[in-house]
């Protein structure tokens, strides 16, 4: 058979997940950078650079938050954040992109009812 849990206490799956987006407006005129933390499905806290802090969404969240606003004192950190995430990779990606941008066409749209 199976040998025995060694630790009952530990026994499931537990996720941790972090989701970076960049939101650009107007190519790279205007980028707005989103990081979210969570837990087993749950974000815990969140943050924005149009607010330049670190967001608790939950109570647990608060000690992470604390942590994180502490690193955005210096602003060039919270800068660095949007160049490293979001600069770097437009550069990157929008030579892929761009090119392969193909105007809509009436077969492509969805059915109207």
């Amino acid at each position: 058979g199976a040998p025995p849990d060694l630790c009952p206490a530990h026994t499931g799956v537990f996720q941790r997940r972090i989701k970076v987006e960049c939101h650009f407006i107007n190519g790279t005129e205007r980028v707005r950078f989103v990081q979210m933390h969570s837990y087993n499905r749950e974000q815990y806290t969140h943050f924005d650079s149009d607010v330049g802090v670190c967001i608790r969404d939950t109570p647990d969240g608060e000690k992470q938050a604390w942590y994180w606003n502490s690193q955005l004192e210096n602003p060039e950190y919270r800068w660095a954040l949007v160049d490293m995430h979001c600069h770097y990779n437009y550069e990157i990606v929008a030579r892929f992109l761009v090119s392969r941008r193909v105007p809509p066409s009436p077969s492509q749209s969805l059915p109207v009812h």
